[in-house]
């Protein structure tokens, strides 16, 4: 029993009815499908990339998770930034994109590049300051990003710092 696929514009479910007597079901109780030409690139941003909004309380009345997706194009570096209470998770999809951040455990801060390829996983704890570079002259770099928060959390900063001790 094969259904056919759902169609862009086709509204959450466009086998299920929505007429006068049969009302759609409440956005909490179907599933969304959204495509990949679809995404919503009207989210939170920072310079140097491109956000796109897939899974969030504007897109599908999500109330504890944002999923999206990340472009960084070739030769390029995003903005200092961290992501406020989000925990995050990000998944390489293409390209090897760069994560860095200062590791303030010993004496000094120090600069820590996290070097990816496709494939990779990379966790983003709370309020952790950091960049995500593409330094490839010709390939984009393309993740998947998940956060425990309804919207994607950015708070863009001025430079990379290192967190005060006591958090």
């Amino acid at each position: 029993m094969t259904e056919p696929l759902t169609s862009p514009g086709e509204g959450f479910h466009p086998h299920l009815p929505d007429t006068p007597d049969h009302p759609a079901a409440p956005l909490r109780t179907r599933l969304h499908h959204i495509r990949a030409d679809s995404l919503d690139g009207d989210t939170a941003q920072t310079g140097g990339m491109r956000r796109f909004s897939a899974i969030s309380g504007k897109t599908v009345g999500s109330e504890k998770l944002w999923m999206g997706q990340t472009h960084v194009a070739p030769a390029t570096s995003s903005s200092d930034h961290h992501h406020g209470e989000s925990e995050t998770a990000i998944h390489v999809v293409g390209g090897h994109p760069e994560f860095v951040f200062l590791d303030d455990s010993g004496d000094e801060p120090v600069e820590v590049r996290l070097r990816t390829s496709p494939g990779d996983y990379i966790f983003v704890p709370p309020f952790v300051p950091h960049r995500e570079e593409n330094p490839d002259p010709t390939e984009e770099a393309v993740v998947v990003i998940a956060r425990s928060t309804q919207e994607a959390i950015v708070v863009n900063l001025p430079r990379l710092y290192a967190l005060p001790k006591d958090q």
